[in-house]
């Protein structure tokens, strides 16, 4: 195993963490794999804004030095993680996708950033984003399809665990950014319930929106990864104090009784393509009694809108400075934004700041009657170009009402593409989420035995 890096990265992160812990494999071996397909792909997928073979190794050998000590180890061992570059890491440039930021060198590491070294994670870079993080895409390529969109903001971040180069990686969403790159690449991609994880060192572009997501291969590697950054932060608001949860135990357990899902098809099913549509109305009849189908409120089609304003009023007061340090250096798609958002009048945003409840309420007869809601990670594959990162549609809803979600890759069209299924469940409702998905993947791959 050791003289094999293809068969290294091959490894789940739960599998590679559990083989680093009991000294089978080291963790500069496993970096020497990672750093083999890094060499392999990356000149063509470009998922990294910042990366550096040696600093990695050099943390790799004190993993293992670490390990040898004796001293316990933490729940992230000798794993690699590549980081969105708007998260602060000490001493590495962080550029938050924006020529207005190069150079930049925090001297703290975001909140995030800390807990990952203290459950013994390797930064093994930064990954690419968007420009401040909104739409306008940067360099990365889809792994699957390089003709085609990986997805945005969190581009780099879902290319890089797509292509191999990294077994996890975290990211942000503030519309679909999480969600949406995990379904065009091919991953899971696993967004917690609002005010989760902390977001202290993290560029804020939207206070009441962002949030934290990370990126896996699979259900448990992504109930792994999230569970280390889970937490209260003073400083983040959103966060409370509140038990820490075993999200990695509940989601490898099996579910006591058989899930039931609601197949939602949301007010914007006909934005969907034919084989997004296709496969979602194939998937919930495969199912049979174990899912049912309903419709939300009319409200429900607000929620596009009501999204929209929330995040341009307040990305216009956050991004407030690069306006009037380097306003013309910005792209005409993000000054539009901002220019749209700084007209916003308050007595809208503040009617508009009443609508994630409000939704979320009409939400509470149907968590009732299921464990997930089951509706599209995206319109469809990947968009062929690289000129949009994709329509967040399938996603701000969910987002708006902060809940938890998460992207399986269960489809392909007919040219290959990946095509994700969300999976949505109530606040506070990860673990469960995390089982329920994980039953869907094992359940599917059992039927597919079956064929």
């Amino acid at each position: 195993m050791a003289n094999d890096p293809m068969a290294m990265i091959g490894l789940s992160a739960l599998e590679a963490r559990e083989r680093m812990a009991s000294g089978a494999l080291t963790a500069v071996d496993y970096m020497r794999g990672c750093l083999d397909r890094i060499a392999a792909v990356e000149g063509e997928i470009q998922a990294f804004e910042w990366f550096d073979a040696d600093f990695a190794m050099r943390q790799a050998q004190g993993a293992d030095a670490h390990r040898k000590s004796g001293r316990p180890i933490g729940a992230l061992h000798g794993l690699p993680v590549a980081l969105k570059d708007i998260i602060d890491t000490r001493g590495i440039p962080t550029a938050n996708g924006t020529m207005l930021d190069a150079g930049r060198v925090p001297e703290r590491d975001a909140v995030i950033v800390e807990k990952l070294r203290a459950a013994g994670a390797i930064i093994i870079g930064k990954t690419v984003t968007t420009e401040l993080a909104f739409m306008h895409p940067g360099k990365t390529r889809n792994p699957v399809n390089p003709a085609h969109t990986p997805g945005g903001s969190s581009s780099g971040s879902a290319a890089a665990v797509a292509a191999g180069m990294v077994p996890l990686a975290v990211g942000t969403q503030t519309g679909g950014s999480v969600i949406r790159p995990a379904a065009y690449c091919g991953v899971t991609g696993f967004l917690p319930s609002a005010g989760s994880i902390p977001r202290t060192g993290i560029l804020t572009q939207s206070p009441t929106l962002d949030r934290v997501g990370v990126f896996a291969r699979s259900v448990e590697d992504a109930a792994m990864l999230a569970e280390v950054l889970f937490g209260h932060d003073e400083l983040d608001k959103a966060t409370i104090p509140a038990p820490h949860p075993k999200l990695l135990s509940i989601a490898s357990t099996d579910a006591p009784v058989r899930p039931q899902f609601v197949f939602i098809r949301t007010p914007y099913w006909q934005k969907a393509s034919n084989a997004c549509q296709q496969a979602m109305e194939e998937l919930a009849e495969h199912l049979g009694e174990g899912c049912f189908e309903t419709g939300l409120p009319d409200a429900f089609g607000e929620a596009a809108s009501m999204r929209e304003r929330i995040n341009l009023a307040e990305m216009s007061k956050c991004y407030h400075r690069y306006i009037r340090d380097g306003g013309k250096q910005l792209s005409p798609q993000l000054s539009e934004a901002l220019e749209k958002g700084g007209k916003t009048l308050a007595h809208d945003y503040i009617a508009a700041l009443d609508w994630p409840d409000y939704l979320y309420s009409g939400l509470d007869a149907v968590f009732q009657r299921c464990d997930a809601i089951l509706t599209p990670a995206a319109p469809g594959p990947a968009p062929k170009g690289l000129e949009s990162t994709g329509d967040p549609v399938f996603n701000g809803l969910w987002t708006l009402c902060g809940t938890p979600t998460i992207t399986l890759p269960l489809f392909t069209d007919e040219e290959g593409m990946p095509m994700g299924v969300q999976l949505v469940g109530p606040r506070g409702g990860d673990a469960r989420l995390l089982r329920t998905a994980r039953w869907l993947v094992k359940h599917l791959e059992t039927d597919g035995q079956g064929d």
